[in-house]
């Protein structure tokens, strides 16, 4: 990958779970590479009062952990040349002045503002940056999820945020459209002909949507029993995915060619309300049991959780989409926490033939099935039928597989380190433009509102298990079964 310019990456939530896990591995991987130019510079940023020395013990700390085998000391060594630490409090105006100075003869340097922080604290950041003279025409500003909790909040979050900042100044961010599988679902339907013809009404049945944790709330608890596996998943990640598959090919790689397509699909999403939510949707939440052969506690024993918390670990949702294209073809999506493990699949299935000449196996087992895996492997995988060695002519499935580690014999790049290089080269493709959100909250806030209308309670599941009896009954009532059920 091309070297890239000179930047300033500024990491608010410097100290916090994502920046130490994921964002600084990330640039410490980029500056390996040799993508990262000697007079980049990153910028840690948190309320807490320490020094840059104990900001860096705590950077390589977390280096160490999560890049692995690829540490060297030497490289460190250059990195932690490039990393500083400044101690903001987003609501003290002081805070922001001896930072102002630091960007003094840096004002031609691309300038990125990664803000992983509360989202209420989105606006009062960008403000204090406008007021110090922070925000220059080469300035970015990353949004993390969530952005707000219902389709309100968010636009209030993004008009003050547009205040500051240009639509095309404005990155916000969803992991999974930086990872390499997802790429290469772009790749495979817009780079072929093969599926092109196969990818509608009439020749798919039904496209399955997974993503499952066996991880609980963690260090969570607090942020997400106020969000929810809707809110905190559907709205944004599943639905990212669902709007790559469903989408028309874009008039060019543009980056608003390609938005222009999801929103479409958005926009096209049959919108559900009042008691129609509850039979196309399930809530769930998980209760004591096992995983990986280890007891676990139900949620409503995890540390910081409130006594009695209705929110939801796990939801299954039948979405239609009424294009012509997609007519009829149901979509199922489904994520949840302290499931079986840990697993993001698509599973498009496809319709079968009109007649049988030779002897197969019952279905579903003997349709054709592509499956997208994005964790905890990369890989595509067609499934089709195939003659069983031996006399006579009974078919079997096999699997036509595409293993990414296997077979480009390298590291695939952290979702992140794709995004945050997108970011510095200001590359919007992969970022949600601000009608793409509000179209992904419109739809969802219904689901949210009826639910609390009607009192609908998280059905009950054991962890380690695939999520409530419910989720199947979702899709068996079509006659489909989710895919760790074939």
């Amino acid at each position: 990958m091309q070297p890239l310019p000179n930047f300033d990456l500024i990491l608010f939530g410097g100290t916090g779970d994502l920046a130490l896990r994921k964002l600084l591995p990330a640039l410490y991987r980029r500056m390996v590479a040799g993508q990262l130019s000697a007079d980049s510079r990153i910028i840690g940023v948190a309320r807490s009062e320490i020094s840059r020395e104990e900001y860096l013990a705590q950077v390589e700390t977390s280096c160490k952990a999560h890049v692995g085998g690829e540490f060297d000391a030497k490289q460190w060594a250059r990195f932690s040349g490039q990393l500083t630490y400044f101690k903001i409090d987003a609501n003290v105006e002081g805070d922001f002045k001896a930072f102002a100075e630091s960007f003094n003869g840096r004002e031609k340097c691309e300038r990125a503002f990664f803000l992983s922080t509360a989202p209420d604290l989105f606006a009062p950041i960008c403000e204090g940056l406008a007021r110090n003279n922070l925000v220059t025409s080469c300035s970015r500003v990353v949004l993390e999820k969530p952005l707000g909790h219902d389709r309100a909040s968010s636009a209030l979050i993004n008009e003050r945020v547009g205040a500051i900042f240009t639509e095309q100044q404005i990155f916000r961010i969803d992991h999974y459209l930086g990872k390499e599988t997802v790429q290469n679902l772009l790749a495979l339907r817009f780079g072929n002909m093969l599926f092109e013809p196969l990818w509608k009404r009439g020749r798919i049945q039904h496209v399955q949507i997974t993503v499952a944790e066996n991880l609980g709330v963690e260090r969570r608890a607090g942020f997400y029993d106020q969000t929810g596996a809707l809110r905190d998943m559907v709205q944004n990640h599943l639905l990212q995915l669902l709007c790559i598959i469903a989408m028309e090919p874009p008039q060019s790689g543009n980056p608003d060619a390609m938005r222009d397509e999801k929103l479409k699909v958005l926009r096209a999403l049959r919108p559900m309300s009042g008691r129609e939510v509850l039979a196309k949707t399930v809530r769930g939440q998980y209760k004591s049991g096992a995983v990986n052969g280890a007891p676990v506690v139900g949620y409503l024993a995890e540390k910081d959780v409130p006594a009695g918390s209705s929110t939801e670990t796990f939801v299954a949702l039948k979405c239609e989409i009424d294009s012509w294209r997609w007519a009829g073809v149901p979509f199922y999506l489904r994520t949840g926490k302290r499931l079986q493990e840990k697993l993001s699949e698509i599973a498009i299935t496809f319709e079968d033939i009109p007649l049988s000449i030779y002897e197969r196996p019952d279905k579903p087992h003997s349709l054709n099935r592509l499956v997208i895996q994005l964790q905890p492997d990369e890989s595509i995988t067609l499934s089709v039928l195939a003659k069983n060695p031996g006399e006579g002519m009974f078919l079997k499935p096999v699997s036509l597989g595409l293993d990414f580690s296997e077979t480009f014999k390298t590291r695939m790049l952290d979702a992140y380190e794709r995004l945050l290089t997108d970011v510095i080269k200001g590359n919007l493709t992969l970022f949600m433009r601000r009608d793409e959100l509000d179209a992904a909250w419109q739809w969802i806030d219904p689901i949210r509102e009826a639910w609390e209308q009607y009192g609908e309670s998280p059905k009950s599941y054991t962890a380690g298990s695939w999520g409530p009896a419910a989720a199947s009954a979702l899709i068996g009532r079509d006659g489909f079964a989710w895919s760790n059920e074939l």
